[in-house]
C-alpha cells in the first residue's frame, strides 16, 4: 500500500470511492480495483451492508478479481452484516473456481450463518465442498 498524498477525502468523496470499488468488484474489473487498493484503498473496505469487495467479487463469480484481492491480503473470512461469508456466497451461486480459490486461501467452511457447509447442502453444491476436502484443502 502506498502512502496517501494530498488532502484527505471528504465524506462524500469517500462514499463515492467506496461505491466505485463495490461496482468494480461486482463487474470483475480486476485491474481498476487492484489499482485502487494498490494506491491506498483498504482491501477490506465494505459497503453499508458490510459486504467487502472480496464478498462481491466472489458472489458475482470473478475468480481473477478474487485472486487479486487475496494476493493483496483480503480477509477471506470477513462476513457481512448478515453473517454471510464470501465462500458461502460463492457456493450459493455455484462458482466453483471462486470456491476453490477461497478454500485454498484458508476460508473457514464452518463460519457464518449459514456456514459454507450449510449453504452447500441447502443449494445442492456439496460436490464443491467435497472436492476441496478430498484434495486436502477443506
Amino acid at each position: 500500500m502506498t502512502e496517501q498524498t494530498g488532502p484527505p477525502l471528504d465524506p462524500e468523496q469517500t462514499r463515492q470511492v467506496v461505491a466505485m470499488a463495490m461496482e468494480l468488484a461486482r463487474e470483475g474489473r480486476t485491474k481498476m480495483l487492484a489499482d485502487l487498493v494498490d494506491h491506498g484503498l483498504p482491501v477490506d473496505v465494505f459497503d453499508h451492508a458490510g459486504n467487502t469487495v472480496l464478498m462481491l467479487a466472489a458472489y458475482h463469480g470473478h475468480p481473477d478479481t478474487v485472486s487479486a484481492l487475496l494476493q493483496r491480503g483480503a480477509d477471506v473470512d470477513r462476513r457481512n452484516d448478515r453473517d454471510q461469508s464470501p465462500v458461502a456466497g460463492a457456493l450459493f451461486k455455484g462458482e466453483e473456481e471462486v470456491v476453490r480459490l477461497l478454500v485454498a486461501a484458508g476460508a473457514d467452511l464452518d463460519a457464518g450463518t449459514p456456514s459454507a457447509r450449510g449453504t452447500a447442502q441447502l443449494f445442492g453444491q456439496q460436490h464443491l465442498i467435497e472436492r476441496e476436502e478430498a484434495s486436502g484443502r477443506g
